[in-house]
């Protein structure tokens, strides 16, 4: 008994691991819709959010190690 279990539980994770695994792939050969409608504004909230995304970055400005004149 527990050597069929233990296949059973097996073979269900693996079923997992492969849908999982496959599901980007579905998703982007799929022939659905865009997320975000082209021909529609924004909502407000993506264009309140937009300047912000990016603000707590501390690589802001050249980098000192970099094209340094030998």
């Amino acid at each position: 008994m527990s050597r069929s279990r233990n296949i059973i539980l097996a073979s269900g994770l693996l079923a997992f691991a492969a849908a999982g695994l496959s599901f980007p792939f579905v998703l982007g050969t799929s022939r659905m819709r865009p997320v975000i409608d082209p021909t529609k504004p924004l909502p407000p909230q993506a264009t309140f959010r937009g300047p912000y995304v990016n603000t707590g970055s501390q690589d802001i400005g050249p980098d000192p190690g970099r094209n340094q004149k030998l």
